[in-house]
């Protein structure tokens, strides 16, 4: 085994995408995981490439869609009544990060890893012959009231002043575009600027196929086994114990179980979320991914079939999977596209990892000399994966970065490290 310089812990996409950018700059990269590159977190999602996004989800406002919720009634989103003691501080940071000025706020600090990704995929997507995968047709959210369509205003006249294309539609205008949409929704908005995968774990596998192709080495090992020792960071894999100068965490909703015992306690939770696919009945399809904004879902089209994606589930990360979302879903996203039989027998359940502030953490780890973190990507893990891959292998080769990595750095929580 060549000389390691670099270990990754965690083989999705942000962690996969982070070892082929060192890998690209000469460094010697071992990428360590328990399970195979996208396996986990980084296969379920709406493979939507998310160019155009400007402000997080927002905390819902009005009393009736609080009541839902509060209900267990509401599509977009589910809880354990048992979890809910420990998120609550974590809920009341996130409503209080979707305010106005604070939305503004991470549109701005967000714009240069968004504006980006688009681009950093398509290039390693290049380079590792995975173009075939890629669409860049844009998606489409719908809206079935009029409210939801003006509540949304803000995004727009912001995305205006940005430069951001997007087009309004009407019923037949949408429907011209995805004729399979049946007329329930009352506007549409088609964002153009973003692109999507038609099969989000093949893409990532062939990022890990070109770091292998580039020297990188593939194992398997238990990330918690991290610890320091003569001077360097050690990880035990199925080759044996792996010693190197530096190491990045880019273990997603797990990061928390190898950095608290280094004494790194960032404020980190998750959004559980599942996925199933369905055949489309008759000739029915879909071009482009479609987001059901009032209803909390996206219908993807994918190589397994039309992927529906769910809401927001807030329960423990390890709890057994609650599918319930979907009973909740169905008849609506029947009304809307001629779903036919699941492909698979059971949802596929993941968590999103979320801090309150729905930014990202990338950059150095304070108090531990060789430590960089790259995770808490919320909902936009398989969009940011390579622009975070980027950023992070600018910080640890000394190059210049291409954007002021400050918003990104844990710090931003306080005393989070010991030294």
């Amino acid at each position: 085994m060549a000389r390691t310089q670099a270990i990754v812990l965690g083989a999705g996409i942000v962690g996969t995408s982070v070892a082929l950018q060192l890998a690209k700059r000469g460094i010697g990269v071992t990428l360590v995981d328990r399970r195979g590159p996208g396996e986990e977190t980084s296969y379920g999602n709406a493979g939507v490439l998310e160019g155009n996004t400007l402000f997080p989800h927002a905390f819902p406002s009005r009393a009736m869609a609080l009541l839902r919720l509060m209900l267990k009634r509401a599509p977009e989103a589910n809880y354990h009544l048992s979890f809910l003691p420990k998120i609550a501080p974590w809920l009341l940071a996130y409503r209080a990060n979707t305010t106005a000025e604070k939305s503004l706020e991470f549109a701005d600090q967000m714009r240069p890893l968004f504006s980006h990704a688009v681009s950093e995929h398509e290039a390693l997507m290049t380079e590792s012959g995975a173009t075939r995968y890629l669409r860049k047709d844009g998606w489409i959210k719908l809206y079935r009231e009029e409210q939801s369509f003006e509540s949304n205003a803000r995004e727009r006249d912001l995305a205006m002043t940005l430069g951001l294309e997007h087009r309004v539609l009407d019923v037949e205008e949408t429907r011209a575009l995805e004729p399979s949409l049946s007329p329930v929704f009352r506007r549409g908005v088609h964002w153009p600027g973003a692109a999507s995968v038609s099969n989000p774990l093949a893409v990532t596998k062939a990022y890990a196929a070109h770091f292998a192709e580039l020297g990188g080495v593939i194992l398997r090992g238990d990330a918690r086994s991290l610890s320091r020792a003569d001077g360097k960071w050690r990880v035990t894999t199925e080759a044996g114990v792996l010693d190197a100068p530096e190491a990045v965490v880019a273990l997603g909703p797990w990061a928390p179980d190898v950095l608290g015992p280094l004494g790194i306690q960032a404020p980190l939770k998750w959004k559980r979320g599942y996925h199933r696919h369905f055949k489309p009945q008759g000739n029915a399809g879909l071009t482009r991914p479609v987001v059901d904004v009032d209803n909390g879902y996206c219908l993807a089209p994918m190589e397994q079939g039309v992927r529906l994606t769910t809401g927001a589930e807030f329960a423990d990360r390890d709890a057994p999977p609650t599918p319930v979302q979907f009973d909740r879903l169905m008849p609506e996203a029947k009304r809307l596209f001629p779903l036919g039989d699941p492909v698979e027998a059971e949802p596929w359940l993941g968590s999103r990892p979320c801090f309150a502030d729905s930014k990202p953490v990338i950059g150095p780890a304070p108090g531990q000399a060789g430590l960089w973190l790259a995770y808490g990507h919320a909902h936009w893990g398989l969009t940011l994966g390579p622009i975070t891959g980027r950023l992070i292998a600018d910080l640890m080769t000394g190059a210049t970065p291409f954007c002021d990595p400050a918003p990104y750095s844990v710090t931003r929580f306080g005393n989070v490290g010991m030294a």
